[in-house]
């Protein structure tokens, strides 16, 4: 009796012994393949321009148009996502010494060579470091003539946009492809990375308000590609009677929307680096008030402030002068008193507090908007919201029908991820 327990408590040792054994393999085994997991590689975005071998044969032998400005350029080397690359070539000079017929450069708001003011005219002209006439579509001259295009067979677009509605490179982007469309004339969009493309917020542009600073019904942060937003050009039918531009989209390689992406070259001169660029947004509003968004300084659309603002509250202080982008800054040679943002977090949705605060802190109310105000934000009830006291939840809460409809309608033209 004795021996027979003594056997099975032995058997009983044995068996707990290989089931041990078998469970420590098991999970040596899964530590294993844990650690071999294929690593993620992080590949460099690639913009349509330096994809010449997919846009180069659509253009040889045809009479070519190219809308373009300091921004449009091919990169020698693409870079890490994480990385600006370091050197390029102007589009331009690349397809004249690849024998291309380039007969003009139409140039948007800022000029070819990207150093005019906000607003300032632009002159035709001939650029002068390759010849090519340069057209300007600032202006009286927004849209391409027939006369303008006669002579060409396509055009190509290539700029650098930030993804905000009243930046006004999508209006260009507009009556150009109204113009090709009533010519008959195809286009090719080399496409980039929307620095803003992360996110989607603000109200709604109304039909009643549109101007060159907001063209059409969306968000003032709408999250697409110039690419992804010309199709949705053609595809709600914005474009004059409903008409469609044969267009051909050079998509990014190795993008999508919350990638980060920091411009290499400055969209416009005052949007000097990616914290102006993502500050964007939200201190633009200050153009259409006495609050200054730091035009006239080398920290444009980094810090606000007004002369009309109490030093008690705003503790910072700059003074306005004249300077590449602003020759005529608001408050010129006043010491306006704000808030510097240089150390803030980078922004995923539209800061409202800063309007909200400088329209509490501002003494004679009255004298806080202008007319402008109504166009940069697509909408007289923004400014009524402010004024009525409401809190920045209050007044985004009231965006939220209008945003959910964009996002459905913006989801049919996405190219990206």
């Amino acid at each position: 009796m004795i021996l027979n327990v003594l056997k099975n408590t032995v058997l009983l040792f044995i068996l707990i012994l290989i089931s041990c054994g078998s469970d420590s393999q098991k999970s040596e085994e899964k530590n294993r393949m844990t650690e071999i997991k294929i690593p993620q590689i992080n590949l460099p975005i690639i913009v349509g321009a330096n994809q010449t071998k997919r846009f180069i044969p659509l253009i040889n032998g045809k009479r070519v148009g190219i809308v373009a400005n300091q921004t449009s350029v091919i990169f020698k080397n693409t870079g890490l996502n994480d990385q600006k690359p370091k050197s390029y070539t102007h589009i331009v000079d690349s397809l004249i010494s690849l024998n291309i017929d380039l007969k003009k450069v139409f140039a948007p708001e800022h000029g070819f060579r990207g150093k005019a003011d906000a607003g300032e005219v632009v002159k035709d002209g001939i650029d002068i470091k390759t010849g090519v006439p340069i057209v300007s579509l600032y202006g009286k001259n927004k849209k391409p003539s027939p006369e303008q295009l006669k002579d060409l067979d396509i055009v190509v677009f290539d700029i650098q946009d930030v993804g905000a509605r009243f930046y006004t490179y999508i209006s260009s982007l507009h009556y150009v492809m109204e113009a090709c469309a009533e010519q008959g004339i195809s286009m090719i969009i080399l496409d980039r990375p929307n620095p803003n493309g992360h996110y989607i917020d603000g109200p709604l542009l109304e039909k009643e308000h549109s101007s060159f600073v907001g063209m059409h019904p969306i968000p003032i942060v709408h999250g697409m590609t110039i690419g992804e937003y010309a199709t949705m050009i053609n595809g709600e039918q914005w474009l004059d009677n409903g008409i469609q531009c044969d267009i051909t989209i050079i998509d990014i390689k190795n993008y999508t929307h919350n990638k980060t992406y920091g411009l290499p070259i400055k969209p416009s001169p005052n949007l000097p680096n990616d914290k102006a660029i993502n500050l964007y947004p939200s201190l633009c509003f200050f153009e259409g008030t006495n609050v200054s968004a730091g035009r006239g300084t080398e920290h444009q659309f980094q810090l606000f402030g007004s002369p009309f603002l109490e030093p008690q509250s705003f503790d910072f202080e700059f003074t306005p002068q004249p300077n590449d982008g602003a020759k005529y800054p608001k408050h010129k040679g006043e010491i306006c008193y704000g808030l510097n943002l240089n150390s803030s977090k980078n922004l995923e949705k539209i800061n409202l507090e800063w309007l909200i605060n400088s329209y509490n802190g501002t003494k004679d109310k009255s004298k806080f908007f202008n007319a402008f105000f109504t166009k940069l934000a697509g909408t007289t009830i923004l400014q009524e919201q402010i004024e009525q006291g409401l809190t920045e939840t209050q007044i985004k809460d009231s965006w939220q029908e209008g945003l959910q409809n964009f996002k459905i309608t913006r989801a049919k033209y996405l190219i990206y991820d």
